[in-house]
């Protein structure tokens, strides 16, 4: 029998995905209910990287790459490289900082 998980609402998932209207619960493959948000960003700014100081703009939902290479991003608290990242590319991350060091990607942009 498939693991089964009751959700907030009642409604049971099981061994497959499920999010809920509200996107509030998910479920997949057995694993426990998790928060999601799925709406578009509702603003965007330039990002200067910079190995101190934190986005103006608090977290992030995603970090848009114009010009392809390497992206230093802080994400909870450490800082995760992704590398090769092509241009046109939007990261589904929820970064404070974009680190100066490591980072060669060009016209970033952080989507809140």
């Amino acid at each position: 029998m498939p693991t089964q998980v009751k959700l907030d609402d009642g409604s049971v998932a099981q061994g497959i995905v499920v999010v809920k209207n509200d996107g509030t619960n998910a479920f997949a493959n057995g694993r426990l209910p998790v928060q999601t948000d799925e709406r578009p960003s509702a603003s965007a700014a330039a990002i200067t990287p910079s190995d101190t100081v934190a986005l103006p703009g608090g977290t992030t939902r995603g970090v848009y790459v114009g010009g392809a290479g390497n992206v230093v991003a802080l994400i909870g608290g450490a800082a995760v490289t992704f590398t090769g990242v092509p241009a046109g590319s939007i990261l589904p991350v929820a970064a404070t900082r974009v680190n100066a060091t490591g980072t060669t990607a060009t016209a970033l942009v952080a989507l809140f």
